[in-house]
């Protein structure tokens, strides 16, 4: 049995793997932002993350704790040399909190590699972790393009991986969850508002039938994409007058569009290799429709190990063959 800890910008999640079982129970909230804002200041973040956590490891282990083998925790944003962000902290102090009351060595990852872990349990596909793909990593804080080899050469990865991972793509100014909850405040959705965003465009899409709006503009070069550009586009149609669900939809296909496209540059690139798409903003319907339609073999995470989630550092923590763990520097 192996625990799982992490403390994202927006999630407070832990989570339980069972290796033997196969099964994965994990307790998560979301943080809470005030109405028109667009998330939290770090110290804030921390506050809530330190509040909420001893709640949710006692729901997580309930009346009968069980015997734990292994800790794994998020202690950054991404598997690159000075990325860190504060809010992780909260997570590290608690796993090391139980790890030396247990007397066990807790693993390091990044946040980033705990999604992918996540979206391969979730998608049966764990035997991934011991050959190369191409993974999307698209949410609020990061819109990454990345071809994940555990066969390469360390020098061909990013600095303190424990999946080996190297950015082959990604966008050159907002993240996709950025543009999700910019466009979602302008039209007067709740933060985060992926979810919403994504139900407006679907009943939109549902009520028009066969007719569509033009989805956003959005340029692509060689597997990076610019996003900034479609905010004053949605922008633009706000004060035409446009639907709010005719701007959801524009907004959410323009994002597939761009993913499709530059998944097609990975491709070609790189060769035949299997997609992995979490994070999220992956977790939109009409997203996930328009890269189905392109990659109808491509892997999706499942909603709930899709968004930030403790899993993936639960089951990075039992994973023998993987390298090992390199813990958070001090800042």
């Amino acid at each position: 049995m192996f625990l799982g800890i992490d403390t994202s910008n927006y999630t407070t999640s832990c989570a339980l793997y069972d290796k033997e079982q196969g099964v994965v129970v994990q307790e998560k909230q979301l943080l809470p932002v005030k109405a028109g804002e667009l998330g939290l200041r770090q110290s804030e973040a921390l506050f809530h993350h330190t509040v909420r956590l001893p709640a949710l490891l006692k729901a997580l282990f309930g009346d009968s704790p069980a015997h734990i083998d292994g800790i794994g925790v998020s202690g950054r944003p991404r598997s690159a040399e000075g990325s860190y962000m504060p809010c992780f902290l909260a997570g590290v102090s608690a796993a090391e909190a139980v790890g030396a009351a247990l007397g066990l060595t807790v693993r390091h990852f990044s946040h980033q590699e705990g999604h992918i872990a996540a979206a391969l349990f979730s998608c049966g596909r764990l035997d991934l972790l011991q050959e190369p793909f191409l993974a999307f990593h698209v949410s609020g804080g990061t819109t990454e393009m990345l071809l994940v080899n555990p066969v390469a050469d360390s020098a061909d990865s990013d600095a303190a991986a424990v999946l080996p991972v190297r950015r082959i793509g990604g966008s050159a100014d907002l993240h996709a969850g950025q543009l999700v909850d910019r466009v979602g405040k302008a039209l007067g959705l709740p933060f985060p508002a992926g979810a919403a965003l994504d139900a407006l465009a679907v009943s939109y899409r549902n009520e028009q039938g066969e007719t569509r709006p033009a989805p956003l503009r959005i340029k692509v070069q060689e597997g990076t994409c610019s996003l900034s550009g479609a905010e004053n586009q949605c922008a633009a149609r706000k004060q035409e007058g446009r639907p709010d669900g005719e701007i959801a939809l524009a907004c959410l296909g323009g994002i597939g569009n761009a993913l499709t496209d530059m998944a097609a540059f990975a491709l070609r690139e790189y060769g035949t290799l299997p997609l992995l798409f979490s994070g999220g903003v992956a977790c939109s319907a009409v997203i996930r429709g328009i890269l189905r339609r392109a990659y109808p073999d491509a892997l999706f995470a499942a909603p709930v190990f899709s968004a930030d989630n403790a899993a993936g550092t639960a089951i990075l923590a039992s994973a023998d063959f993987l390298l090992p763990s390199i813990p958070m520097k001090s800042p």
